[in-house]
């Protein structure tokens, strides 16, 4: 990670490289990486957290880290947020109100991040569980429409069509369409990314979230953070995860696979 990276462009979530396949070893082709860098998020000029990356949609990541993370309570509470390559990396700096600086500062913890890891720098147990306003029940949604929703994720994994590596999180409406979405190395960190983008769309309060991998206690505590109550896994939760889904009282799906979904809590919002 010694590069120095001198603008965003050259590190948008692709590189090069040369392959050889088991069946042709004396021939090299060329193939796609996606990339993964340390992204540094700077609240008021001191360094919060490093996470490793796909660098595209940081603004997203900062904004849906910061509402998931319970740093800012709104989008308002940031006044500013800019970009800056750097050498090894990217940092993210954002400006916020004096008020939730000070708040951050008195839980600040020093954590370096690892893809797929969600307590990396924890200092003490007590803190992976957070505590939860419970959510409410305002949200539906008919399991008839997911099947639409699935045929619909990878238009939003660009990066992840040409390398197979990234995983994607999405807004799924009540019809079955998905809104938008966002794809990254990092299963939070494409959470985070689609967090970010959701807060800033006033037609994304009615839905649920979908993503492409398996769904963590993490995952479950950043959505119901953000007030989100339904959310689809492709692939299986684990014991914690169900656990937090049933005390924040989030509707928690797994398997959601085309004529397939298993649903761990609160079925009660599902049709």
């Amino acid at each position: 990670m010694g590069e120095c990276y001198k603008n965003v462009s050259e590190i948008a979530g692709l590189s090069r490289t040369q392959v050889w396949q088991r069946d042709s070893l004396s021939e090299a082709k060329e193939d796609w990486l996606a990339d993964e860098v340390p992204v540094a998020l700077v609240y008021n000029g001191i360094s919060h957290v490093v996470m490793m990356a796909t660098p595209k949609d940081l603004e997203a990541f900062a904004l849906g880290f910061s509402l998931s993370e319970g740093i800012i309570a709104s989008p308002a509470d940031i006044y500013g947020l800019e970009i800056r390559p750097s050498c090894g990396g990217i940092e993210v700096q954002v400006e916020l109100s004096s008020r939730r600086f000070m708040g951050l500062k008195e839980q600040r913890r020093a954590m370096a991040g690892r893809t797929g890891c969600g307590v990396c720098g924890v200092e003490q147990l007590e803190e992976i569980g957070k505590p939860l306003q419970p959510l409410p029940f305002t949200q539906t949604f008919d399991l008839n429409r997911l099947d639409e929703a699935l045929s619909q994720m990878n238009s939003y994994q660009p990066v992840g069509q040409l390398t197979g590596c990234t995983h994607a999180a999405a807004w799924m409406m009540p019809d079955g369409n998905l809104a938008g979405g966002c794809e990254d190395v990092g299963r939070h960190v494409a959470l985070d990314k689609l967090l970010g983008q959701r807060s800033q769309q006033s037609g994304w309060q009615q839905g649920a979230v979908l993503v492409s991998s398996r769904a963590s206690y993490e995952m479950v505590q950043k959505s119901a953070m953000c007030g989100v109550e339904i959310l689809f896994a492709v692939s299986a939760a684990t014991k914690l995860a169900v656990e937090v889904a049933e005390r924040s009282n989030l509707t928690l799906v797994g398997f959601s696979k085309p004529g397939r979904a298993t649903v761990y809590s609160h079925p009660e919002r599902l049709l």
